[in-house]
């Protein structure tokens, strides 16, 4: 059974292949919204304190981490090196996008923008280390681009 959790996407029906993508899109989507809630404003401790709070914790970005490295090296493993980036790190940079973007503008929220990119980054960055070291634990690698060139005949053989 684990064989077959392992073998590369590639080597699969089509139907199997696109369900087991759109898990892993929803897997990485679910952890976010787990991990994280989906209001991020600062707010008052208590009415008329100076001292804000946020919701998001330092143990829910650390397991939303986890999931998504665990993910991006799964996916490293079995499919291409494109697939892991579009599947683990896109979707909760569009959710933290969406959550960002919905708040009231206030004055000193202007940097939610550089604040995305950034952690849009990170995440990304992140994916594609684990997906790269993945990759290299694979037994049947076959071409080092697979997935990235399409190999063709020349018809200039002899």
């Amino acid at each position: 059974m684990t064989e077959k959790l392992l073998r590369p996407l590639s080597k699969r029906p089509w139907t199997e292949r696109w369900l087991t993508r759109l898990l892993g899109a929803a897997l990485s989507s679910a952890a976010y919204l787990i991990c994280l809630p989906w209001d991020l404003r600062n707010r008052p401790e208590s009415p008329g304190s100076t001292t804000e709070t946020t919701p998001v914790s330092v143990l829910g970005v650390v397991v939303l981490a986890v999931c998504l490295l665990l993910l991006a090296a799964y996916f490293g493993h079995r499919d291409a090196l494109a697939w892991p980036l579009l599947l683990v790190a896109v979707p909760p940079a569009t959710l933290m996008y969406l959550s960002f973007h919905t708040h009231a503008e206030s004055p000193d929220a202007a940097v939610w923008p550089m604040a995305w990119a950034f952690f849009t980054l990170v995440m990304a960055a992140g994916v594609l280390v684990a997906a790269s070291v993945a990759r290299q634990f694979r037994q049947d690698t076959g071409d080092s681009t697979d997935g990235w060139v399409i190999a063709h005949r020349s018809s200039c053989a002899s």
